[in-house]
């Protein structure tokens, strides 16, 4: 399955958004993912947000490419 960003055409009926084709559950889940590490940022305190926010996102790409490659 790929991965389709939101588009901001976002629509609520049926199972999935008309806007990105994603389910409304897994745009749900995501959400919660998105907010847990800002809620993590700002309880840290954080200044330089952009370097907390690509950190994460490497680390996220690192081990799926890692767990990618024992398959």
């Amino acid at each position: 399955m790929k991965f389709n960003p939101c588009t901001d055409n976002c629509t609520y009926e049926g199972t999935r958004c008309e806007g990105c084709g994603r389910t409304h559950e897994e745009i749900a889940e995501t959400k919660k993912l998105v907010m847990a590490a800002v809620d993590f940022a700002q309880t840290q305190g954080y200044e330089n947000i952009e370097d907390f926010a690509n950190a994460i996102g490497q680390s996220i790409l690192k081990k799926l490419k890692k767990s990618a490659a024992k398959k």
